[in-house]
């Protein structure tokens, strides 16, 4: 997954001089507005694996992924992979790279479960140049299609990519950010243009200190739009020292509600799955995945209103996924009769079981004795309403009991 050097040169042609908006501008940007597609209530017609499509009179191909019971009266959350210069769609859609399965649509496929709709489109000639435009053109045809025929959430429809697929996910934040609610950028650079690039968009990046191909100076400058655009306080973000092989993430300050901005820097070079203490790409160990992921799905019931007061909550665990040595659960928090403000579970792993990851929630025992309370944006649940947190674990699969006060 590595690209040639050769791409220092493409990143310093197509450096774009950044476009200024106030943050004034940017608290006054409406957010993406939720609503159901066409899609909604039809039997589905589209079908898994590859689809194609007629897009500025050429063929174009994406892959689909539907969930396992998809319900057509369940609005999803829809998320784009890009795929790097010389990887394909396929590549992408299962993981092969770096670990098949495990590392699906960038890790978030075995964090997702069956809660969402992914996609993989194929680049022309494996990339994203974009030249006049003709890939956003291409990706929106190609919603109009699977939206035209599945039920998808259009609050909740978000891009990511690695390299020449981040650059297309950028391209995406700079001219679709009333489309896409939050994009995340691995190691990219500015390959596939920034047309428009002054309203406010979600947006997450993450880059190697020793990136030879895609520099992290384009990285901080790419960041540093969405900085200013977002009404963010600006500041020079903590990173790890070189040789450490750890990471430092950063979420900025003074944002637009709704629109943060969050910056993970990692001492490593132009990979997509690092891992702290190791080099090189892992998809099992990689912190990237989870904490993607924790960006995306913070922007959940953005159009609910939570009730007040307090009360009581139960608490399930169910497994999403598992594989040799390890698995992925989810834990639903449901209020009881009256809101709750704030819930904390409990529950103790039955043998060796360890958590190695968590998304949604704030871990704060350890070992076989578990702790998760709620994170600030997922505390308060009007009376009835439920949550969910996520983690992936070593150790055989298990579901004990939990308990939720």
């Amino acid at each position: 997954m590595r690209h040639p050097r050769f791409l220092l040169a493409l990143v310093t042609a197509a450096l774009l001089v950044l476009a200024c908006v106030t943050p004034a501008q940017a608290r006054s940007a409406p957010a993406v507005t939720a609503s159901a597609t066409a899609g909604c209530g039809s039997a589905p017609t589209l079908a898994n694996g590859v689809n194609t499509i007629q897009s500025g009179g050429r063929s174009r191909s994406y892959i689909l992924r539907i969930p396992e019971g998809y319900d057509n009266q369940h609005p999803y959350r829809l998320v784009i992979g890009f795929h790097w210069l010389g990887g394909t769609a396929t590549d992408v859609a299962t993981g092969q790279t770096v670990q098949r399965d495990v590392w699906a649509y960038y890790g978030l496929l075995r964090l997702a479960g069956e809660s969402t709709i992914f996609v993989a489109p194929q680049g022309l000639n494996n990339g994203w140049a974009n030249t006049g435009g003709e890939d956003v053109t291409f990706v929106d045809d190609m919603l109009r299609q699977i939206e035209s025929d599945l039920c998808v959430d259009t609050s909740r429809r978000f891009a990511l990519g690695f390299s020449y697929g981040a650059a297309m996910s950028y391209a995406h934040a700079c001219a679709r950010p009333d489309v896409f609610r939050a994009v995340a950028v691995y190691a990219g650079g500015l390959l596939s243009g920034c047309s428009g690039g002054t309203r406010p968009i979600a947006y997450f990046a993450a880059h190697g200190l020793r990136d030879n191909v895609l520099s992290i100076a384009g990285g901080r400058s790419m960041r540093d739009r969405f900085v200013q655009n977002n009404g963010c306080t600006p500041q020079n973000p903590p990173e790890p020292a070189q040789g450490s092989l750890t990471h430092v993430t950063t979420s900025y300050s003074g944002c637009a509600d709704g629109y943060p901005v969050v910056w993970a820097a990692f001492d490593e070079g132009h990979i997509a799955a690092p891992q702290d203490g190791a080099p090189g790409d892992s998809g099992t160990r990689t912190w990237l995945p989870a904490e993607t992921w924790r960006f995306f799905t913070q922007f959940e019931g953005d159009d609910e209103e939570p009730g007040p007061g307090t009360g009581a909550c139960t608490a399930s665990l169910r497994i999403v996924n598992s594989w040799p040595g390890g698995f992925q659960g989810e834990v639903t928090v449901r209020a009881g009769d009256t809101a709750i403000t704030g819930w904390t579970t409990s529950w103790t792993w039955p043998g060796a079981q360890r958590i190695t990851q968590l998304w949604g929630g704030v871990q704060t025992g350890s070992g076989a004795d578990v702790t998760v309370r709620n994170e600030s944006w997922n505390g308060s649940l009007a009376a009835g309403a439920s949550t969910t947190f996520g983690f992936t674990a070593e150790g055989e699969a298990a579901t004990p009991a939990i308990a939720c006060d």
